[in-house]
């Protein structure tokens, strides 16, 4: 899982982090600056009220001309409007363009998780990448839709507003302005402080939200083995730590808002005393004092909104560098451009380095300790055009990596391996998976129709004659008889078919393209017997018009194949037909014994055959059928 904590040690910079929204935020920032400046100048029109008070306090309602009182009443009649006007205008301004930019981020995260290796899928959480693409982007729409804008707009006024208290009257500006020094170095610890707590409980709805994804998925599983009460024991644990942080940042945000608050409330307090003995004393007007005193209230909001403006940007920026953590990570080469083409070969050496090569290939995964043997070493395999080759080892061997090399879902460590004599490396991926089709042991479905899961696996141009063509091939027909036929949404994960179906349907999605080269991982594992006789004589066909490798274990799959590779210890040990492995490999022969126990005893010719001590008779070692021998 990936852990709840940064993974870089650099000095944190909410500046720096939000910086990095610029780009998103270019194609938009005319639309911005101008909601920016209305804005500046509904808050400005808020600050005129007071001068308006302290003329009507001075004049009409001193001199008792009622005129001038209504006269005065009109203006600040006006002024609210405009104000209220000024500030819907700039909520208009920036409400669609700030969708449009959230919209376009999660759009570029999308697809930036789609070209990143599969490796890096292997380390992140699927909750966190959830969270990243949900949440911390909603925070940073709301960043620059709010807080973005009113810290600009806020620090103007309270520019604004104390030049027109000490020009009233510098003396009750001075104490005004008494609290700025304390109210600022609390904003500073604060700042440091929340964004701790911030990124800590951001990380922890990412781990929350893959709680709640593993138990949904996996709800065949809580429920046959009863494991409910851990599932929401494990959830309310992750609940209550999520739960414990969110009350530190409230308690963080009332600690400052209770010094923001106090502070600015007492020095008015003390303004309102002093201004008042003046005024006792005729050495201040009451309009001054009025107009002195609207306008310090008039700042309340601006100095109160400082505490939870700090704290949405502080929140906007964790969410800002969580989610350019995911995309600097480095996506899948197009290309390496160090390939061979291999065009010009003669025609003897295109006959040798045709079909699908594996050249002194090794892997190590990239998360592996660095000094631990590589889980493949070695490896030289070469099948050739039109050829079909099995590929068995015991559990844990290296099949499955070996598989996932060809398309490059993982890349070598060392070697290469080339299709038709060129290094897949100078490939792009687009044409290399074009080329090459491959079926998953354990088969993922999409919530999409049955068609559509199919064709996925077309480069394109497939049409309804394809996927008929693809369904028969893999005796998945069922398809016809759904509710809406092919047409038929199977669900989330395909959980709404058995294990069979949807492993048939991923073989369907392997062939529909009719592709050059075929990788199938073990793919007839879920199928009883007699429909994987029925696939197996179906695939043939197809194995006869394209090269293939096979992972395989059973041995009625391993027939399917012109030969066999053997893989044990991260190494290729043996490569020959199915008999003459059983007949001269003890491994071999005993990997395949493993799957003969419900094989029928009707032939009991194994004995004369040759085979090592322990090996079982019957079909393992003979085809009864000739079927292969006929498709040879």
């Amino acid at each position: 899982m990936m852990p709840t904590t940064p993974a870089t040690t650099e000095k944190r910079s909410a500046v720096r982090a939000l910086l990095r929204l610029w780009p998103y935020v270019r194609p938009v920032r005319a639309r911005l600056f101008t909601a920016a400046f209305v804005a500046v100048v509904a808050s400005c029109t808020g600050l005129v009220i007071p001068l308006v008070l302290k003329w009507l306090v001075d004049g009409p309602v001193t001199d008792q001309d009622t005129a001038g009182v209504w006269l005065g009443a009109l203006y600040l009649l006006l002024l609210g409007i405009a104000e209220a006007v000024l500030f819907g205008i700039r909520r208009w301004l920036v409400a669609r363009p700030l969708s449009h930019v959230e919209a376009e981020m999660r759009a570029g995260l999308y697809r930036h998780l789609q070209r990143l290796p599969v490796a890096f899928h292997d380390r992140w959480a699927s909750g966190q990448l959830l969270s990243r693409g949900t949440t911390d982007l909603m925070l940073v729409r709301l960043f620059l839709a709010f807080p973005l804008t009113f810290l600009l707009v806020n620090a103007v006024t309270i520019l604004v507003g104390v030049v027109i208290m000490l020009l009233q009257d510098w003396v009750l500006g001075l104490v005004v302005l008494g609290p700025a020094v304390p109210v600022l170095w609390t904003c500073v610890v604060f700042e440091r402080r929340y964004a701790e707590v911030a990124r800590r409980a951001q990380d922890q709805v990412g781990d929350l939200a893959t709680v709640v994804e593993e138990s949904v998925l996996g709800i065949r599983v809580i429920k046959g083995f009863g494991q409910h009460r851990s599932q929401a024991r494990m959830f309310h644990e992750l609940s209550g730590s999520l739960r414990g942080t969110e009350l530190r940042k409230a308690r963080l945000l009332a600690t400052i808002w209770g010094v923001i608050v106090t502070l600015p409330e007492v020095a008015i307090g003390a303004a309102l005393v002093l201004g008042a003995v003046r005024v006792a004393d005729g050495e201040l007007s009451a309009g001054t004092l009025v107009a002195f005193l609207s306008t310090a209230l008039a700042l309340r909001w601006p100095v109160d909104s400082i505490g939870f403006l700090l704290a949405m940007s502080q929140e906007a920026a964790t969410a800002a560098e969580r989610y350019f953590e995911v995309m600097d990570e480095v996506p899948e080469p197009p290309s390496a451009g160090g390939g061979t083409a291999g065009a010009a070969a003669p025609a003897d050496a295109a006959a040798q380095t045709g079909g699908l090569r594996f050249e002194h290939v090794r892997f190590r995964y990239p998360d592996a300790p660095p000094h631990s043997p590589p889980l493949l070493d070695g490896i030289d395999l070469h099948i050739r055009p039109g050829e079909s080759m099995a590929l068995v080892g015991a559990t844990g061997s290296g099949k499955t990596t070996l598989t996932a090399l060809v398309p490059r879902l993982h890349d070598v460590t060392s070697g290469r391996i080339t299709l038709n004599g060129v290094d897949i490396t100078a490939m792009s991926l687009e044409e290399l998976r074009a080329k090459v089709a491959v079926a998953f042991e354990e088969p993922t479905l999409f919530s999409a129709s049955v068609g559509e899961n199919v064709l996925m696996g077309a480069a394109g141009g497939a049409g309804r004659a394809e996927l008929d063509h693809a369904l028969a091939v893999a005796q998945a027909e069922f398809a016809h008889a759904l509710p809406q036929g092919t047409a038929t949404r199977v669900g989330e994960q395909g959980m709404s078919l058995s294990g069979g179906q949807r492993q048939r349907l991923a073989l369907a999605r392997a062939v529909v393209g009719r592709p050059e080269f075929l990788v199938l991982d073990d793919p007839l594992s879920a199928l009883d017997v007699h429909t994987e006789a029925a696939v197996e004589a179906a695939l043939r066909q197809v194995l006869a018009q394209t090269t293939a490798l096979i992972v395989a274990h059973r041995p009625s799959t391993v027939l399917l194949a012109d030969r066999v590779a053997l893989l044990s210890d991260g190494r290729i040990t043996a490569v020959g037909t199915h008999h003459e492995l059983l007949r001269t490999n003890a491994e071999y022969a005993h990997l395949m014994s493993g799957d003969h126990s419900g094989q029928s005893s009707g032939d009991s010719s194994g004995d004369s055959s040759g085979d090592p001590p322990g090996v079982p008779s019957g079909d393992l070692s003979e085809d009864p059928s000739g079927e292969l021998e006929e498709q040879r």
